[in-house]
């Protein structure tokens, strides 16, 4: 009786064991790992080393970027080295033309004379004829800036004036520039005409017939017969 209740006893042990195998053992666990495998396996098949070897797009811009301008400093070398050197002279002569046209307001050809006077800068003529070709100048703008000092400071007339700045032994303006200057000149001339009969008046002690003579002489200063009956009449 206790030996047959014991052997089924050992029946039922041993049924429960063969039902309780690992689960990595068992068919569905392996099918779960493949079909895992699979997923995760990179598509394309681009590997890093090829990723590294292409250069960005910011790279190659800026490779580019080099390439060009290293192009572009060689050819301005080669533009330079074509170029003919200018004399020293030359660019001597240049830097007075521009110091007589902008501070002292010359005319070209008293600037030209200046440049190439033995007793002025003493340069040869190809030099000073570089320095003018290549000075600009607005000789216009010179004249009336001689105008005006001839006027604030000399007190000439307007013929007077005209006269100074076109005559070679005054400004060698053209006839041209000399009378754009006085055309645009802002001048009171019969200010000037008084200030001129004052001089003649109480420094040389003139009459003042005399004073009008020489202020509307053609031999003196020029002003017209009202502005130099002005000045009389405003002694």
């Amino acid at each position: 009786m206790h030996n047959t209740s014991n052997n089924k006893s050992r029946r039922r042990k041993g049924k429960k064991s063969k039902h309780n195998n690992p689960f990595y053992k068992k068919w569905w666990f392996w099918l779960i790992v493949i079909i895992l495998i699979i997923i995760a396996i990179p598509k394309g098949g681009t590997s890093k080393k090829d990723t590294a070897s292409s250069p960005s797009p910011k790279e190659e811009s800026t490779t580019k970027k080099i390439d060009t301008t290293s192009s572009q400093n060689n050819t301005n070398a080669n533009t330079k080295d074509n170029e003919p050197k200018i004399p020293t002279d030359y660019i001597n002569a240049l830097a007075k033309a521009k110091t007589y046209s902008d501070v002292m307001h010359m005319s070209e050809k008293g600037i030209y004379e200046q440049l190439t006077s033995s007793s002025g800068e003493g340069f040869d003529e190809k030099s000073a004829q570089y320095a003018i070709n290549n000075l600009k100048a607005d000789y216009n703008k010179n004249a009336l800036k001689k105008a005006e000092s001839y006027s604030t400071d000399q007190h000439l007339s307007k013929q007077g004036i005209l006269e100074q700045l076109s005559s070679d032994s005054g400004e060698k303006f053209t006839q041209e520039q000399a009378q754009y200057a006085v055309d645009n000149l802002k001048a009171d001339y019969n200010k000037n005409a008084l200030a001129k009969a004052k001089s003649y008046y109480n420094d040389q002690h003139m009459s003042k017939d005399a004073v009008k003579e020489q202020l509307s002489s053609d031999a003196g200063e020029k002003f017209t017969p009202e502005e130099a009956q002005y000045a009389v009449d405003n002694l």
